[in-house]
């Protein structure tokens, strides 16, 4: 079981983040599903201006640190499934702005579940967080949902509280089986479209599209990387089924197959195979601040639950990711190649 997108046909979902880039492909996803799409961000990504979005949803610019603005969109629009997806998602700059990172990510998801426990409309709730939430013990296994929930700098810690206000929340107010609520830990994600800061695959398409060489930072960190559409689908297959069924919702992790758990200098290699024209990369560990070596998640709960595998192994992700770069530094149009590559996925 995977994602189904006639489920979402004429149904009113709220984005939070829907201009970043996991959000622009979720709200592609569900536009050609022909769902009503609210987006609730404070800045618009690249990728989401490109998309040609803006018209095709409801579009709010806002900042989820404003629980007045949020409880309006609430009340006036009555969504009947909310994704959370706004955050402060860079590790470097939460060193430099943790207060900032602490009030966007664990406040942030206070005042989204205050609306959604003031407003039944809500049907499903579904909180994205991260695979960093976890306590991590540089081991090799990949973690499961019932550990210790430690992040060690202040991103990752940041959605670890997200997650334990969650879980307050489900148990103090939504008890009764009223609303469904679910958070989701995933993995790195690539693909087309991503122009952050201090992640692998924006800096090397940067370093591409200019005719430079890859810098690598740590060549020897080990994620779970995945194309952004493998997660995207999986939240919205998750959100689904509570939907339907409350007794889905719970904690997930959301990853690829430990085949795909690479090295950052593998990645690397696989970006320099698909794009050609002798690009390289160079070692330059620069001594940044902490973060892990070694992280996997292990997906076995998902799996089970749902019947859900990844389809996308990490080559086909770095060759779409590729595709949609090299088409979009040509001139192509960025929402048909999009468009293109969710078919391709959704089958």
């Amino acid at each position: 079981m995977n994602f189904d997108p006639s489920f979402y046909k004429g149904k009113k979902v709220l984005i939070t983040g829907h201009t970043g880039f996991k959000g622009s492909w979720m709200s592609a996803l569900l536009v050609n599903a022909g769902a009503e799409v609210i987006g609730y961000s404070l800045d618009e990504s690249e990728l989401f201006v490109l998309s040609g979005l803006r018209d095709q949803i409801t579009h709010i610019k806002g900042d989820i640190r404003d629980l007045s603005s949020l409880k309006a969109v609430f009340e006036e629009l009555e969504p009947e499934i909310v994704i959370h997806m706004a955050a402060q998602p860079l590790v470097r700059l939460s060193y430099e702005e943790p207060v900032l990172t602490f009030d966007t990510n664990v406040m942030g998801t206070v005042n989204i579940l205050e609306c959604v426990r003031l407003h039944p409309c809500v049907r499903s709730f579904l909180n994205v967080t991260t695979d960093k939430v976890y306590e991590n013990k540089e081991r090799e296994r990949g973690y499961t949902e019932d550990e210790p929930l430690d992040g060690f700098d202040p991103y990752s810690n940041s959605k670890s509280c997200s997650e334990l206000v969650t879980h307050s929340y489900k148990k103090s107010f939504f008890s009764s089986g009223t609303t469904a609520v679910s958070t989701a830990r995933a993995g790195n994600v690539i693909g087309g479209g991503d122009f952050a800061k201090d992640r692998i695959i924006p800096d090397c398409v940067r370093a591409a599209v200019n005719g430079e060489d890859i810098i690598v930072r740590n060549p020897y960190s080990v994620r779970p990387y995945q194309h952004v559409l493998e997660p995207v689908c999986a939240y919205l297959m998750i959100a689904a089924k509570q939907y339907e069924d409350i007794s889905f919702s719970g904690y997930y992790n959301v990853g690829p197959d430990d085949k795909d758990c690479v090295k950052t200098g593998e990645l690397a290699d696989l970006f320099v195979k698909h794009w050609g024209d002798g690009l390289k990369w160079i070692d330059r560990y620069d001594g940044g601040p902490h973060e892990a070596t070694f992280l996997k998640l292990d997906c076995t709960k998902l799996k089970k639950t749902f019947g859900w595998a990844p389809k996308w192994d990490i080559d086909k992700a770095v060759e779409k990711t590729v595709e949609w770069t090299k088409n979009r530094n040509s001139g192509g149009n960025v929402r048909e190649c999009m468009d293109k590559q969710i078919r391709e996925y959704i089958g």
